[in-house]
């Protein structure tokens, strides 16, 4: 039991985590910024970026995928802010012309290139990879000390605690002009800060978040965990530091309890085989908020 839970559960368990928090950690300032379709946008066009990488390179490579979403999140923000200028839109507007046109631009790229020979699809796009994550070297608890079965971790391990501890530092580093900025844009501009390159600061923070856990997990979880636990947060203080603990709370609960209930939930109900990680993950994020909804101390805040 130790055995098959420690290579087959414990690291897509992990890494599920570590990219819930990565995105739910920029997702609290994007919600009082109210501007959690941002995170999205930017979810969903990463897509053509990473299907232009794969064009280019004829190989699915972190490095490749990571310049191409990257460029294409820039891409979609500078969009979005010209639709916004120049159109004189709202900006939710300007965000859903921009990610819906990206998206179908990826999924259309997607359909018509030749990804026969890779694991480059739609379903992997939307639902990520995460059951495959397995540890293929674990031979139980012990290979948690061992550093030879340590090396045989999967990569996206490694990747998405690198962008949690970026997004992480990030925010402790700008803690303060973050805090100004996004509860009085006013006075924080009135003080001399940089409050447009704040915004950009934190849609940068998000795209780094989407971009890292995109492949391991797709934009399912990356779109609900942007949104949710943020939201589910906000209900149950009005404070900022005890907002981003909550989320992070709720953020590795829904991670957990979403890869439990997606292996194991249809075997308690009588069914034959488990249904999607990403998919049961994001509904017990969206359970968390309807919770918090419904009995949270601040929900008619």
């Amino acid at each position: 039991m130790g055995y098959e839970f420690v290579a087959l559960s414990l690291p897509p368990m992990v890494i599920g985590m570590l990219a819930a928090m990565a995105c739910a950690l920029p997702g609290n300032f994007l919600l009082l910024r109210r501007q959690s379709l941002i995170g999205d946008a930017i979810s969903h066009v990463v897509l053509p970026g990473i299907v232009v990488a794969f064009l280019i390179t004829g190989a699915i490579t972190t490095l490749p995928m990571i310049f191409g979403a990257a460029g294409a999140a820039l891409v979609a923000v500078v969009l979005i802010e010209a639709i916004r200028r120049l159109g004189k839109v709202e900006p939710g507007a300007a965000m859903g012309v921009v990610f819906t046109a990206m998206f179908a631009a990826g999924v259309l790229l997607l359909e018509q290139s030749d990804t026969s020979g890779v694991h480059l699809d739609v379903e992997h796009a939307l639902y990520g990879n995460l059951e495959s994550l397995i540890w293929l070297d674990a031979v139980g608890w012990s290979s948690l000390v061992d550093p030879t079965a340590l090396a045989g971790l999967p990569p996206e391990l490694f990747r998405m605690g690198f962008a949690l501890l970026i997004v992480g530092a990030l925010t402790w580093l700008f803690w303060r002009p973050l805090k100004l900025s996004t509860f009085d844009e006013g006075f924080a501009r009135s003080l001399g800060l940089p409050t447009t390159l704040i915004s950009l600061g934190v849609v940068v923070m998000a795209a780094l978040a989407a971009v890292a856990a995109f492949d391991a997990v797709g934009s399912i979880i990356v779109i609900a965990m942007f949104i949710c636990p943020p939201a589910a947060a906000r209900l149950m203080t009005n404070r900022l530091e005890t907002q981003i603990a909550w989320s992070l709370i709720f953020a590795c609960a829904s991670a957990i309890l979403g890869y439990i209930f997606a292996g194991y939930g249809p075997l308690w109900i009588g069914a034959s085989a488990s249904v999607s990680a990403a998919g049961m993950i994001a509904t017990v994020s969206g359970l968390i908020l309807a919770l918090a909804a419904l009995f949270a101390p601040h929900r008619h805040a």
